[in-house]
């Protein structure tokens, strides 16, 4: 394994992001969250801070947590000098506050305040994200984490939230500026930081006492980095993905494309006193970028502790394969792709003129969002949707308002169902994806590679 400064030396890969303590959210109390300037000890401390955007001043956002059956109550306000909006990731949520510029609502303009109010029906990990020019305003830090906790949670001595993000900073440790919206970025896998964050720390340090009991919870918030975590010494439980629950299992590490979330239930068994690292692997490279270190005491014996238990099942309506309507989703563009030309803005320009206009991929020939939808169907339809990737590059391709079965390679239900919002397709990958679509309204399917999305890779179908 690379070491941490070697690491850093070749790659410029650091460690650092702040985040917020948890607040209780109640119906009748609104909070008003505000996105504007912020910043954040992104590198080693003696340099510089970073210069950012963030909610309340804090990069990530506050980190809001609420019980299930609560409803979540926050008014925008935005403080920044372009306008906005939030999108709730991954959450089943009302149409109309889904926070999709042109689509699910207006953007709010500067000095503008838009009111979100929806109940979430699931418990889970989820996060909240600025969906207007996100590949830049994410780049910059509008994002947070939304906790909502089960009627009955597990029993835990701690719940931690680990935020993953990466940025691309110049040699003042700001962020690098004349990058963003790069079309070389777009036609390429993304844009890729140097710097690595976790948690608002250099090196994130996470006492643990022997016996301990931890959940934590894992959430990938980079423009377009996939990123690996493994906790050495540890075999932690895989309880959920996506926000939604998993027959429990021990993993080595987690894999998070972006977007992407995971919780792990990590019984502290080691000795007191011991050092174990936290690292993280991405595009062959692995650095240190944490550490858990016990204390000198036990809290209890680790061999007293009751075996994880599954979460509550959330109950989501399985798909009826036989009657599904099914499409299909085939990915094109990039560098080193086959694409000649697509469709944008309803004609027909070649791969030359698409780049100029600063488009580079396509879902089924169309670049950008489309005005007519991917599909129309009724409310409860089942949809079965076959998803190729015929591009050099991976995609992260994300679901608003449904999460969704992979299906096997014969087609068939999985028989361990993993119910997810994002799912990554590697290059010249085919996934095919089920679900119900038993939520109303307009809802976007797009690659959550951020540059690829805002280079073509969106479209939207319609619930009756």
């Amino acid at each position: 394994m690379i070491s941490r400064r070697a690491f850093l030396s070749t790659t410029a890969l650091g460690c650092g992001a702040f985040l917020a303590a948890p607040q209780r959210l109640l119906a009748e109390t609104p909070r008003v969250l505000r996105a504007g300037p912020a910043s954040a000890r992104l590198l080693p401390e003696g340099e510089p801070r970073t210069s950012l955007w963030g909610y309340d001043g804090s990069v990530p956002g506050p980190l809001l947590r609420l019980r299930q059956g609560e409803e979540l109550a926050v008014t925008l306000e935005n403080g920044l000098e372009q306008p906005t909006a939030v999108h709730w990731h991954g959450i089943r949520i009302d149409n109309a506050m889904d926070g999709v510029v042109g689509l699910t609502q207006d953007a709010i303009p500067p000095g503008g305040r838009f009111d979100y109010r929806f109940t979430p029906p699931d418990a889970g990990t989820y996060w909240y994200h600025s969906h207007n020019r996100s590949w830049e305003q994410m780049a910059r830090g509008l994002y947070g984490v939304l906790v909502v906790e089960e009627r009955n949670p597990p029993t835990v001595d701690r719940d931690e939230v680990i935020v993953a993000d990466d940025w691309r900073l110049d040699e003042a440790g700001q962020i690098h500026e004349e990058s963003l919206g790069a079309v070389s970025d777009a036609a390429h896998a993304g844009r890729l930081g140097n710097v690595l964050t976790l948690n608002s720390l250099d090196f994130l340090s996470l006492e643990a006492m022997r016996g301990e009991r931890m959940r934590l919870r894992l959430c990938n918030c980079a423009n377009a980095r996939i990123l690996a975590l493994a906790f050495t010494g540890h075999a932690p439980w895989l309880i959920a993905l996506d926000g939604q629950p998993v027959a429990p299992r021990e993993v080595e590490g987690v894999e998070l494309a972006p977007g992407q979330r995971a919780d792990l239930i990590l019984d502290a068994k080691a000795e007191p006193g011991s050092r174990h690292p936290i690292v993280a692997s991405t595009s062959g490279q692995s650095l240190e970028v944490g550490e858990i270190v016990y204390g000198p005491q036990a809290l209890r014996d680790p061999e007293s502790l009751d075996p994880v238990a599954p979460l509550p099942d959330a109950g989501l309506q399985v798909p009826d394969l036989g009657d599904a309507l099914r499409v299909d989703l085939i990915m094109e563009g990039g560098a080193m792709g086959a694409m000649t030309g697509a469709v944008l803005e309803g004609e027909t320009l070649d791969i030359r003129s698409l780049v100029q206009r600063g488009f580079a991929w396509s879902f089924n020939g169309v670049a950008g969002r489309p005005t007519d939808p991917w599909f129309s169907v009724p409310r409860g339809r089942s949809i079965v949707a076959r998803l190729v990737n015929d591009t050099a590059w991976p995609h992260a391709i994300h679901s608003h308002g449904h999460h969704f079965l992979t299906l096997t390679s014969e087609g068939a239900l999985p028989p361990d169902p993993q119910w997810r919002d994002t799912v990554l397709l590697q290059r010249g990958e085919e996934r095919t994806i089920a679900f119900v679509a038993d939520n109303p309204g307009k809802w976007l399917l797009h690659c959550h590679m951020l540059e690829h999305q805002a280079a073509g890779m969106v479209t939207w179908f319609e619930v009756a």
